[in-house]
């Protein structure tokens, strides 16, 4: 397998809107599955607004946001690689079918594929692979703190989660600024919402 591409680091450039939205989350979820459905309404009601879904191509809730968008009559966009020495990547799904796809050589240039192709992150519950999303989301967020790409947290686990991190880890308070918790889509739509109205307040300085 060829790894002569050059990692691509999200784009710096002053964000101001909310175009695009990534879904991270676990790759073993079903239609059976509550946070399967919480995805689905949530990139339904995002496509709604306009806004493209992005997620990795692979089942669960990848599968479960695009399924959402084109629900919403909104477009979606996947970012992939297939693996020929991963045991334990879920790779491409074939019902995860994607108004466009970017391929990628390797997981790494997924992971940022993904994150450069995305204005806002939303993750739900995941395994090692969310876990790697998540905390790289948030340190581009902090980093570029002031023109950051936010992120939903998206399930009532997440606040006891949070808690142990603050309490663990050296977090700071713009750290805790790039980032909400959300339990429910009334929620979510509250959280898009805001962080909208924090990007159009950027846009006006």
């Amino acid at each position: 397998m060829s790894n002569n591409k050059k990692i691509t680091i999200p784009k710096s450039n002053r964000l101001c809107k909310i175009n695009k939205i990534a879904f991270y989350g676990s790759a073993d979820l079903n239609e059976s599955d509550h946070e399967y459905a919480e995805a689905f309404a949530a990139a339904k009601h995002a496509a709604k607004r306009g806004k493209v879904i992005v997620n990795g191509g692979g089942p669960g809730i990848m599968e479960a946001s695009t399924r959402g968008a084109k629900a919403g009559g909104g477009k979606t966009l996947v970012v992939t690689f297939y693996p020929e020495d991963l045991p334990e990547f879920e790779g491409r799904a074939e019902q995860n079918i994607a108004d466009k796809e970017i391929r990628t050589a390797n997981y790494i240039e997924r992971m940022f594929g993904l994150m450069d192709n995305a204005d806002l992150f939303v993750c739900f519950k995941g395994g090692t692979g969310t876990l790697s999303e998540w905390a790289t989301a948030w340190l581009l967020a902090h980093l570029y703190y002031g023109n950051h790409k936010p992120l939903i947290l998206y399930g009532e686990f997440w606040h006891e989660f949070m808690d142990v991190v603050h309490k663990n880890f050296m977090i700071g308070y713009k750290e805790a600024k790039v980032y909400r918790i959300v339990s429910n889509l009334e929620e979510f739509k509250v959280a898009l919402r805001i962080f909208e109205e924090e990007m159009t307040a950027r846009r006006l300085k």
